[in-house]
């Protein structure tokens, strides 16, 4: 289907005017230097989307499809344990009831009903099997590291975290902010505890792969919304990966004991627009930005709209 040049120039407009407003946000970003990452999220227009809830008992709203995936199975098994503990405790209380000494004085001496025997060895293994045909492939799907589109190196210390984007030649490093100290940040009391002075960004919609490792003792970087555990064990580099679906501010914890200030060294994680990440990688003076996910496209279409403003 074609459109006529004229047809598509109020469009380019809007377009050359958004991406116009991107680049002031930019030019703005690389002149305020490292201290942009410290940036309060209310300023970013961030919601806070993965939290721990008061009275919460159950898991976070999911933000990437693993968690979807661990959600589902989390379900799937309660299906399958409450019948099975229902039927056990029917059997427990029909043995009370009927097989007690009052009511059964002279106890039958048969040892073996094979019948039964078989049934209770057979029903248990294709129980498991159906569980594994399910928990089995999530669990490739996990380990299975995709081809990364952002590679964050995060290292554990005693007791806080390293970040490092290594395409980009960006470092810095994650301390948990002191009560006093939220509302400079832009966030809220609840948040104490969960709240970090810096803040791990990516970008929504892409394959992110964390190389994880530890400087002194094991730690686990763990993100509940995003369905990721991973030790970093001292010496040795392990990954894990995410893509996570919605814009928002998520939060996690150390979750290995890590020595006495184990529970001080929390984990935040901003998930951005592509032209958000972008605009934030050179506010932090990031290098061979064109390996950005997103960049080309971005790039062309400020181009585009550059050239259109120049005819206009």
């Amino acid at each position: 289907m074609q459109h006529h040049p004229d047809s598509l120039r109020p469009g380019t407009r809007r377009l050359g005017a958004a991406f116009g407003a991107f680049l002031g946000a930019v030019a703005a970003l690389s002149t305020a230097g490292p201290a942009v990452a410290e940036v309060a999220p209310a300023m970013q227009g961030l919601e806070v989307r993965g939290a721990p809830e008061p009275g919460g008992t159950t898991l976070q709203t999911p933000a990437t499809s693993l968690m979807e995936e661990v959600v589902w199975l989390d379900n799937m098994l309660l299906i399958i344990i409450v019948p099975i503990s229902l039927l056990v405790m029917a059997l427990l209380l029909w043995v009370i009831v009927f097989h007690n000494r009052s009511a059964n004085p002279t106890p039958a001496r048969f040892t073996h009903n094979s019948p039964l025997e078989v049934a209770w060895t057979l029903a248990p293994i294709l129980i498991l099997i159906v569980i594994g045909s399910f928990t089995v492939p999530a669990l490739f799907r996990q380990q299975i590291m995709p081809e990364a589109e952002v590679t964050i190196k995060v290292t554990g210390y005693q007791w806080h975290w390293g970040y490092e984007y290594v395409d980009h030649d960006v470092e810095f490093l994650s301390f948990m902010l002191e009560r006093d100290e939220l509302a400079e940040h832009g966030y809220e009391d609840r948040h104490y505890l969960l709240a970090t002075d810096t803040a791990v960004v990516v970008p929504v919609g892409r394959d992110i792969v964390m190389q994880v490792t530890a400087s002194d003792v094991i730690h686990s970087w763990t993100i509940p919304a995003f369905g990721v555990k991973q030790d970093g064990v001292p010496g040795r580099l392990a990954e894990l990966w995410f893509n996570v679906d919605e814009e928002g501010i998520y939060f996690g914890q150390c979750s290995e004991l890590c020595g006495q200030a184990h529970a001080y060294m929390p984990i935040t994680v901003h998930a951005v627009s592509e032209e958000a990440y972008i605009a934030w990688l050179e506010s932090q003076g990031a290098q061979n930005l064109a390996l950005a996910p997103g960049y080309d496209r971005i790039r062309s279409a400020v181009e585009l709209a550059a050239r259109e403003h120049a005819e206009d």
